[in-house]
């Protein structure tokens, strides 16, 4: 066991769950103790919250390593780390808080695992302020599999706010080590089609009213491309009540970006729909490779991976600054940003370069 103990305060930049998901996964990877303090120190609920803790006590239990500090409310926690065996793990939030969430940081640990893992994970797969997991598995999935990562992902049921109760199964093979990618040819964007749905007890009707505004808002800019999004009413795998959209836009070199929303009480179908195509045609506009979302959930691949990574991108998010923050205080990744200059660059358009440490898996 190192007798590193790296220190990370969790009230930095974003200063949010965000912080804790990185340096506990790499803490974990690299077999280094870590104290984070602070935690959540600038929001309106500060500490730790019920998704957080079950996300951490996953990767104690994933890495046979102890954790104190772990409760509700906590502000302060240590992670040591034991070696990180594959298996099977349960992660219950036990609230809406997100699949999304917890797969950030366990997909990491789990590739540099001493054999296969599956992982249940339990929660919120369409929530706020989290990746939605028609997201995960339609964007984020096809493009961290060019690092050499193999999962699979399966959506065994739908939860929404404010219950929870979604699950979806992760398998996933170690990796000796991670290759490098290069997200800087853009393309023309080929296709755009995505899903508008209600489950529970709302109409559907809500659900072909965002899908229609979606494509209005869509075809404004956009004239050419048949655009795709499928009206459905969840009834088996959904559990409680919610509607939102999901719209997806992929380009001739393998480019994916999307645009999302999910409907709230009080809020017109329509309006979701239009704010899920405005989101999707910004991510569109700088001529980037990845959108707003993907950039910052690469970073830690692109730090562990063996070799120069590139990905072009649009305007650097709080959160993509915050994640280069974290990766290069835990590791010697360096990380370089400087503005496109090509043809197709705009105002807007960046290259982020990494020079990652080439973590390697001792069991494999």
């Amino acid at each position: 066991m190192a007798a590193t103990t790296f220190e990370m305060d969790g009230s930095v930049m974003e200063g949010g769950g965000q912080i804790l998901r990185l340096s506990a996964a790499l803490s974990c990877i690299q077999g280094a103790s870590i104290k984070i303090n602070k935690i959540r120190a600038g929001r309106s609920t500060p500490g730790l919250r019920p998704q957080h803790l079950s996300g951490l006590e996953l990767v104690r239990d994933m890495c046979n390593g102890n954790l104190e500090g772990a409760t509700v409310g906590s502000s302060e926690i240590t992670l040591t780390p034991g070696k990180i065996k594959g298996g099977n793990h349960v992660a219950d939030t036990r609230t809406a808080g997100s699949v999304g969430l917890l797969m950030q940081i366990s997909l990491p640990c789990s590739l540099f695992a001493q054999g296969p893992s599956e992982l249940c994970l339990k929660g919120g797969t369409n929530a706020e302020m989290a990746p939605q997991i028609d997201y995960t598995l339609k964007v984020f999935k096809p493009i961290v599999e060019r690092f050499g990562v193999q999962f699979d992902c399966d959506l065994k049921m739908r939860g929404y706010y404010p219950k929870g109760g979604g699950e979806v199964v992760l398998k996933v093979n170690p990796v000796k080590e991670l290759s490098p990618i290069n997200l800087t040819e853009r393309g023309n964007i080929t296709k755009i089609y995505g899903r508008a749905f209600v489950a529970g007890v709302l109409p559907f009707k809500l659900a072909k009213d965002m899908s229609t505004a979606a494509v209005r808002t869509i075809r404004k800019e956009i004239k050419d491309l048949y655009i795709n999004i499928q009206s459905l009413q969840e009834k088996e795998k959904a559990c409680g009540n919610g509607n939102g959209i999901i719209i997806i836009a992929e380009s001739s070199t393998g480019c994916i970006f999307a645009g999302s929303s999910l409907g709230k009480k009080g809020v017109y179908a329509d309006k979701v729909g239009i704010e899920a195509a405005e989101m999707l045609l910004r991510n569109i506009r700088h001529n980037g490779c990845v959108d707003e979302f993907l950039q910052d959930q690469l970073i830690i691949f692109m730090a562990l991976a063996n070799g120069i990574s590139r990905m072009r991108t649009g305007p650097i998010t709080l959160h993509t600054q915050t994640a280069i923050h974290v990766a290069e205080q835990l590791t010697n990744a360096k990380f370089v940003i400087r503005k496109a200059e090509d043809e197709h660059a705009n105002n807007d358009t960046y290259i982020i370069e990494c020079q990652g440490v080439g973590a390697t898996n001792p069991s494999l």
